[in-house]
């Protein structure tokens, strides 16, 4: 390509050298660029604007570039101007468009950008012009690409916006079954959860060996549905939904029911006290247990369930399976740990003039066994011995450790019997440090004495434990504030006190662990007022009640909780 026609050689004296540079720089413009003379020919042009044009290299020079490049009818708009070059250019001006058509050497149409620049040419030959093109198809698909990429990134952001609102419900599902042991709660919270985010209608029938329970159920409208759990059975099955039920419990899996005519005006119900055209019934189950199933409906209003719903509404019934299942094992270990806590505690004996009863009640939160325990026995010398003691911790080594010192305490009373209560707390002091129970544990031993006259004589003596609780049958309630000293182990050669006094007839004395009376929110002085003032109130009831409604009404259910009690006879003294 020769570019001598482009510069006027007497103001630009280019060499061999200079006219390759200049070709070279043409070369990687990335435009097409062909310059015309004041006729309209092609004079030059660069390989970009062949390749876009389709002619072979040197074809375009020569022709006429209205002639060859001009669109024909129907493909648009050509460049401006006919033959010659246009005047505006040949003055000297600069025109250009977003938008023109030229002809492929195939016939075929290019869309470009473009501009043209006046090219002045020898003396006596006028004015040229050159002519800058872009292929603008190259462009539009850049721009698509990028619009794609912009379009994707917004998909997926939105995607994550909705993954993160469905995480974050799903959280608050679990949360709803796991903050609470009590079943119905728990699935009474579940269901508000569901409807209207899932559903209109949410119902959650559980298996109960051969037969079911409706257990919870909700729906958008409030007071549609019975409140009361015990109206259950005014939410009667439509028979399509009581035979998927009944699949899914005998061991089927998700179950849908459909109306067969879901557009007409008052569609029957598939349960009875909603409408309903659209119901799944998704299995409550995890691994080979079916705990009961989940049903979702949705009115003629709502749209149909889709694959998203369905896998949802699995995964909600996935979780609710594995909440139900943890509220099982506990409610078991619950039972098992109870169980074994009262194993562990003694029968009271039949003592002669003397009633006598214990309550425990284990921690509600915990199902573990715990470190509280009474006693009361008989002594040789026919007294009567009653203690009450609490070692720390909930689980067997807490249980083991109560069960030896209550093994050892008994056997120091019963072998040294003319021995008062502090001494025979010293020498289980001594044993405990000996044998190594490192476990921080607190007791109260309490001796009865059958006097010659019909009284009865107390002595007792207390280790870092709340004070015995005095209810008299003529005086207001008090506790036995008698010498007071560590808790067991701390000082095992230090002397211990015993206190002394005579009770009045029909008084009964209370022995307690500290569950009774101190908590997280309640320090133990009040407590201990709360107590005496409640005993005071409720001093006649029976004692077996008194124990019971003492621990009931005033006890914190997080900690395990021990009452024992004497009462003696009103004609004593």
């Amino acid at each position: 390509m020769s570019m001598g026609n482009f510069f006027d050689p007497e103001s630009l004296a280019l060499s061999s050298a200079g006219e390759a540079l200049m070709s070279a720089v043409l070369d990687a413009a990335g435009a097409g660029v062909y310059a015309v003379d004041a006729d309209g020919r092609v004079i030059a042009c660069n390989p970009w604007a062949e390749r876009l044009l389709g002619y072979a290299p040197g074809t375009l020079i020569g022709a006429d570039a209205h002639d060859l490049l001009a669109p024909r009818t129907g493909h648009g708009t050509g460049l401006p101007g006919r033959r010659p070059v246009p005047h505006d250019v040949a003055l000297g001006e600069r025109l250009g468009g977003d938008r023109a058509v030229l002809m492929r050497a195939d016939g075929t149409a290019l869309t470009v950008w473009w501009s043209a620049a006046s090219l002045p040419l020898e003396p006596g030959r006028g004015a040229g012009a050159v002519i800058v093109f872009h292929d603008i198809s190259a462009q539009r698909a850049h721009d698509g690409r990028r619009a794609d990429r912009y379009a994707h990134s917004e998909t997926m952001r939105e995607q994550a916006e909705y993954d993160l609102a469905e995480i974050t419900w799903l959280s608050e599902v679990t949360l709803a079954m796991v903050s609470t042991l009590d079943t119905d709660e728990a699935l009474a919270r579940l269901v508000r959860q569901l409807v209207p985010r899932l559903a209109d209608t949410a119902v959650i029938d559980l298996a109960r060996k051969r037969r079911t329970r409706r257990a919870a159920w909700a729906h958008r409208s409030p007071g549609t549905l019975p409140a009361d759990p015990a109206d259950a059975s005014a939410l009667p099955d439509h028979p399509a939904h009581h035979a998927a039920l009944r699949r899914v419990l005998q061991g089927a899996g998700t179950q849908r029911v459909r109306h067969p005519d879901t557009d007409v005006a008052s569609p029957a119900e598939l349960l009875s006290a909603v409408e309903a055209v659209d119901v799944l019934v998704v299995p409550i189950r995890l691994r080979a247990t079916t705990f009961g199933a989940l049903t979702l409906a949705r009115s003629a209003a709502g749209p149909p369930f889709n694959d998203a719903d369905r896998a949802l509404a699995e995964e909600v019934a996935r979780r609710t399976a594995l909440g139900l299942d943890n509220t099982r094992l506990h409610a078991a270990q619950a039972d098992i740990a109870a169980t074994l806590q009262r194993a562990l505690l003694t029968d009271l004996p039949d003592v002669p003039g003397l009633e006598l009863a214990a309550h425990y009640q284990p921690a509600q939160s915990a199902a573990e066994v715990g470190g509280d325990w009474y006693d009361a026995f008989r002594l040789p010398d026919g007294d009567t011995a009653l203690v009450i003691g609490d070692v720390t911790g909930h689980d067997i080594q807490a249980a083991s450790r109560m069960s030896e010192l209550r093994s050892m305490l008994r056997a120091l009373a019963v072998d040294r019997c003319d021995e008062e209560p502090g001494q025979i707390l010293r020498r289980l002091d001594t044993a405990q440090a000996r044998l190594t129970l490192s476990d921080s544990a607190t007791v109260v031993l309490a001796r009865l004495h059958p006097g010659a006259d019909g009284t009865w004589d107390l002595s007792w003596s207390v280790a870092g434990h709340p004070p015995p609780l005095l209810l008299a049958a003529d005086t207001a309630a008090t506790y036995l504030a008698g010498p007071h000293a560590m808790l067991l182990g701390v000082r095992p050669t230090q002397e211990r006190p015993t206190a002394r006094t005579t009770l009045p007839a029909g008084a009964t004395l209370v022995l307690y662990t500290d569950g009774l009376v101190e908590s997280r929110t309640q320090n133990l002085d009040t407590g201990l007022t709360r107590l005496r003032r409640h005993a005071d109130t409720h001093r006649d009831m029976p004692l077996p009640e008194l124990c019971a409604m003492l621990a009931g009404d005033l006890g914190d259910t997080r900690d395990d909780i021990t009452v024992v009690a004497v009462r003696l006879p009103r004609g004593a003294g």
